[in-house]
């Protein structure tokens, strides 16, 4: 518990403060900021990268997806009359209506916590293995020599590592996605995944991480770990990743019409509804670029997104235009008229 409750300063406060910036004086960041860092120093010194590595993604993958996501059922189940006002595919999106009732939202919630413990025990393990078999540096930047900063990474690798992650995670998602798990070459792969995965038409959160525990790994998993690994990225980006995608997971399969970001999330949850609703013909990338960019998008892609954005600011920008335009005329109209009466005045 101790473990668990270090761990939860230094890996919450990062994402409190990037979700805060706009509201919070830079003074109170950089307080929070110099917080984290001291933190972070007291925890890479305490306990070991097996330790670290195991914990801070069990921690998070609870926290940012298990957790909600099971808030997001409750609701669901509880309070039927209300979630379905706020599903985007109506009452057919509410996981007690689809197709094995209450008994298949069990088989996907057990299963969902299986996949999402999978992982987290498979990386530690692995880590386990190179470092306390074989002896070797961990696979994660974890910890840092004596003279560098607090073991923190530099902020340029960072950005530049989290960038790059993000990219690489949706290329190989894509083509595993399109190429292995909806294609005959998947084989076997392809079986379970259909089986399992498209065995659910309309998304809800824990739809995300239920599928055949080899096709999760392959699909969720790999894509993230493995450029981590490669680049050997410092255990915070790779931490700031998996929290990122942890709140993507728990949005886009949310099924609900009404999501925190119009630009980004409205239009992931659209193209996941419709993949999932095809049974898996198209929409296969998480943002949807390499959909657009192979011809593979289902109900409207990216840039239909992008432009719906720009039209609505611009719209926007007109009724503001306009309002104080009419402003400007009224303003105007009163001085002309004080100004008649002062004259009127004098006049007498």
């Amino acid at each position: 518990m101790d473990v668990l409750t270090s761990l939860i300063a230094p890996i919450t406060l990062p994402l409190a403060s990037f979700f805060a910036i706009p509201m919070l004086s830079s003074w109170s960041t950089s307080l929070n900021l110099l917080f984290f860092s001291l933190t972070w120093t007291t925890i890479a010194v305490t306990y070991s990268p097996l330790q670290l590595e195991f914990l801070a993604p069990l921690l998070l993958r609870t926290a940012l997806y298990l957790i909600p996501s099971g808030l997001f059922l409750l609701f669901d189940l509880l309070l039927p009359s209300l979630a379905v006002q706020l599903k985007a595919q109506g009452e057919v999106a509410l996981p007690a209506q689809q197709q094995g009732g209450t008994r298949k939202v069990r088989i996907v919630v057990a299963w969902s916590f299986f996949n999402v413990i999978l992982a987290v025990a498979l990386q530690a393990g692995i880590e386990w293995v190179v470092t306390d078999i074989l002896k070797m540096r961990s696979l994660l930047l974890i910890k840092g020599s004596a003279w560098t900063l607090n073991h923190l990474p530099n902020p340029w690798s960072l950005f530049k590592h989290f960038i790059m992650g993000l990219l690489s995670r949706n290329l190989m998602m894509y083509y595993i996605h399109a190429h292995l798990l909806h294609s005959p070459a998947g084989g076997v792969l392809s079986t379970w995944h259909h089986q399992w995965h498209h065995s659910i038409r309309v998304p809800y959160s824990f739809v995300a991480a239920y599928d055949h525990p080899l096709c999760y790994l392959v699909l969720r998993a790999v894509p993230l770990y493995l450029p981590a690994i490669a680049m050997r990225m410092h255990i915070l980006t790779y931490v700031l990743l998996l929290s990122l995608t942890s709140l993507e997971d728990l949005f886009v399969y949310s099924g609900y019409d009404v999501l925190p970001s119009t630009i980004m999330l409205r239009g992931m949850a659209r193209r996941c509804d419709a993949h999932m609703m095809s049974e898996g013909k198209g929409n296969y990338g998480p943002l949807g670029v390499m959909d657009w960019a192979h011809g593979t998008s289902l109900g409207g892609d990216v840039v239909d997104d992008l432009r719906d954005e720009m039209d609505k600011h611009r719209v926007q920008e007109r009724a503001g235009r306009a309002i104080d335009g009419a402003g400007e005329k009224a303003n105007g109209i009163a001085g002309r008229l004080k100004g008649g009466k002062k004259k009127g005045g004098k006049r007498s």
